[in-house]
């Protein structure tokens, strides 16, 4: 993966590196070379990762790319499961060092820099998600989370962002994400980008949520109105 496009950054602390020090939300901004200012967002969960570009003032999105992570030493190594510029880099692993100081964190090598969003709290539902289910009609229809077409949804304490992708055909199908807040069952998302649509970007979509068996129950309504309800199961 590009250096540029590359958001794995890792922590260097006295007492050294561990996963866990990741986790949550990262953020950078540069200005473009048409002095548009363009926003670098990136998710740490458990094992699972995403970094998503996009314009800081209309929301028009850019650029996605992620998969799974794990730290050695001062290392960081991604295994790509989507990539929204190169989908031949889906399957590829890349390995880069990577610094942190002052909640900042920075790939070494690069002038980027990451300010640390949160670390994974307050958000009652941070983690790597997939859709394993829905209900219709009063009727639940499961869904295989283990086949190459997958919708899931990372969540820090603070971020979302779904990403609808196919690992065999290396397909992207779409994204969306920015901020939300659980509140007494209520999980509001505040829509900053949407790859399919930016019409929906300053959206606030309202659903009630609940935890059933470590199943995340979703229901409300979707961006376009329509009625739903899902069901998501953490990622293993």
């Amino acid at each position: 993966m590009e250096k540029f496009n590359v958001f794995i950054i890792c922590m260097c602390i006295s007492f050294g590196l561990n996963a866990q020090s990741l986790i949550g939300a990262w953020e950078a901004t540069q200005t473009s070379e048409n002095g548009e200012k363009i926003k670098s967002v990136v998710i740490f969960s458990d094992g699972y990762q995403v970094l998503t570009k996009y314009n800081a003032e209309t929301g028009q999105f850019i650029h996605s790319n992620g998969g799974t992570w794990k730290i050695d030493g001062d290392m960081v190594t991604e295994k790509v499961e989507f990539h929204t510029d190169n989908a031949e880099r889906v399957g590829t692993e890349s390995s880069f060092k990577i610094v942190i100081s002052d909640s900042k964190l920075r790939i070494v090598g690069n002038e980027m820099e990451f300010e640390r969003i949160d670390n994974g709290t307050p958000g009652d539902l941070k983690g790597a998600w997939l859709m394993s289910g829905r209900v219709k009609d009063g009727e639940t229809q499961t869904r295989d989370v283990t086949t190459p077409r997958k919708t899931m949804k990372i969540l820090s304490g603070t971020r979302f962002q779904w990403i609808a992708y196919d690992t065999e055909s290396k397909q992207f199908m779409g994204t969306g994400g920015g901020t939300y807040t659980t509140v007494n069952g209520e999980y509001t998302e505040n829509i900053k980008f949407f790859s399919r649509d930016i019409s929906r970007v300053g959206a606030s979509l309202k659903f009630d949520y609940k935890l059933i068996e470590g199943n995340w129950h979703h229901s409300g309504f979707s961006s376009k109105g329509d009625p739903l309800y899902e069901i998501w199961s953490l990622r293993q």
